[in-house]
């Protein structure tokens, strides 16, 4: 998994160079909720990880979720394996009862799994702003008035 990242990010503009020791210290951790892969024969070519998050709305807590790292090598981008991992991903949350899910991305490639800033702009978190963003895997999560969304801490080596 570790050769997945490391190609992956390589190929990609937006992408760090720590993913691969970033999933590493989640699992280390103990943070990881859902990680899954995709393969095409037996060559592992995606992998989505979503780790715990401690949030809370109002004071009460709620189960959450931060996805992150979407990995595809750069000859299976466009062909609906980063999808199918995400969707898949948000299905095995929501049957774990995590309600709500955060991600720091671009709007525009998230937004289409129902991913909107204006459903993390109420949680403080230092990866607040245009691009962190909440998807609720519930629909009976309201938005709060006010929240804190704290991720694992493995997420402060990506800074």
């Amino acid at each position: 998994m570790c050769r997945l990242h490391a190609a992956a990010f390589a190929a990609s503009e937006h992408g760090h160079h720590g993913e691969a020791d970033f999933v590493r210290a989640l699992h280390e951790g103990g943070d990881v909720l859902v990680s899954l892969c995709a393969f095409e024969e037996s060559a592992l070519v995606g992998h989505v990880l979503f780790s715990r998050v401690q949030a809370e709305a109002e004071g009460v807590s709620l189960a959450a979720s931060a996805l992150a790292p979407v990995a595809v090598l750069s000859d299976h981008r466009r062909t609906g394996v980063a999808t199918a991992l995400i969707r898949a991903g948000h299905e095995m949350l929501h049957a774990q009862g995590i309600r709500i899910d955060f991600v720091l991305g671009d709007p525009a490639y998230y937004g289409r799994f129902g991913y909107t800033a204006g459903r993390a702009a109420p949680f403080e978190s230092p990866y607040a702003g245009p691009h962190f963003m909440a998807c609720a895997l519930d629909s009976a999560v309201p938005t709060p008035q006010r929240g804190v969304a704290i991720h694992a801490t493995a997420f402060a080596r990506l800074a």
